[in-house]
């Protein structure tokens, strides 16, 4: 296979015109800071650096250097979304192939809005480091509109894991694993598989939340399979939102469809540097109320819901318009994530709860042979 030698700019006027246009979405994604950050003085400094950094020229996309191969370049900024939101296994698959075979180069734009949200998600986390603020890049285009472009990519992901519902099993006699993946969709989506999946795992005399793989979604559905955890209604968080300065409250529900697992059964929740936002939020409601034992790694640390708007087919400006404040500890895991009660590697952390929900319920360790 020959490789090709990287342009040191854009080398025709299509690849100038497939340019995002820098100035604009610089432009509105600091106007979209300003009006709707959960935290207005840190919005100010923000969008004021956003400006100032796009004056100076630290966004010109048009300039790239020689040494650089597109196809590894987008690659690299793949790998750096993935690191902030570790569910795109979509991008991961395109990373690896674009970096295998260079001499398949992405048009200008696509590198270039990949490259740019790297950029700007840098800046706008420069202040107070919050996950949830960035530029978004998406592999495959999003539609326009607010909210638009989260809802497309967790359609498809919702339509590739049972509907949130990718595992469940007996682990041990009874013991079950309940996986809940790659995130809690929005309940109008998921309550017939979480249905279904909490209803079977009901009989089980301890169960295990598997929420390794969980980064994020809708507190609604949050509430929803907390309600299969309590037998009595019970406060699990508050949400603080800018718009209108409220503060929301949120409980489990009085009545759930099919049946709980009730209050009194030990629970376990897996944790890992992955599980993020209401990932975390159910595994923080559940260790404050001391309903169950977080077994695994410490948690993202985005505590603080978000909005997003598109900007342009690839890129999705997402702001935190809200911040949890817990009713147990009067805050939230923000920047600190949830810290496990057993603390250990996540590929340790189903061993390990299984063998706690075993002592728990006393059952037997399997003979080894």
């Amino acid at each position: 296979m020959t490789t090709k030698t990287a342009p040191s700019g854009p080398t025709s006027d299509s690849d100038i015109r497939d340019l995002p246009d820098v100035s604009g979405i610089v432009n509105e994604t600091a106007r979209l800071v300003v009006e709707h950050y959960v935290f207005p003085e840190v919005a100010d400094r923000l969008a004021a650096l956003l400006r100032r950094r796009l004056a100076e020229g630290a966004y010109d996309l048009a300039v790239t250097s020689p040494a650089t191969d597109p196809a590894k370049d987008l690659a690299t900024d793949l790998a750096t979304d993935l690191a902030t939101d570790p569910a795109k296994d979509l991008a991961k698959d395109l990373a690896k192939d674009l970096a295998k075979e260079p001499d398949k180069e992405p048009p200008a734009g696509t590198a270039a809005a990949a490259r740019l949200a790297r950029l700007v998600t840098a800046d706008l986390q420069s202040l107070n480091g919050d996950p949830h603020l960035r530029l978004k890049h998406h592999v495959e285009p999003v539609p326009e509109g607010r909210g638009a472009a989260a809802l497309s990519a967790m359609r498809r992901e919702f339509d590739a894991s049972l509907g949130g519902v990718p595992g469940i099993r007996l682990e041990a006699a009874g013991v079950a694993v309940l996986e809940l993946a790659p995130a809690f969709f929005p309940l109008e989506w998921s309550a017939e598989p979480l249905t279904a999946a909490l209803t079977l795992v009901s009989r089980a005399d301890a169960l295990i939340l598997d929420l390794r793989g969980n980064t994020g979604g809708d507190p609604e559905t949050v509430a929803f399979v907390c309600s299969y955890l309590f037998d009595e209604r019970t406060h699990l968080n508050s949400m603080y939102w800018r718009a209108g300065e409220r503060l929301e409250q949120s409980w489990s529900l009085p009545y759930v469809p099919g049946a709980r697992f009730g209050g009194s059964k030990p629970l376990y929740v897996l944790t890992s540097g992955r599980t993020f936002s209401a990932g975390e939020e159910l595994t923080y409601d559940l260790q404050q109320l001391d309903r169950a034992v977080v077994v695994g790694e410490p948690t993202g640390g985005g505590a603080h819901p978000r909005e997003g708007w598109t900007l342009h087919p690839h890129l999705e400006a997402t702001i935190p318009v809200g911040r949890s404040v817990n009713p147990v500890s009067g805050t939230n895991w923000e920047g600190t994530g949830v810290q496990p009660d057993v603390p250990c590697p996540a590929a340790e952390a189903l061993d390990r709860a299984t063998a706690l929900a075993r002592a728990a319920v006393a059952v037997p360790a399997p003979r080894t042979p």
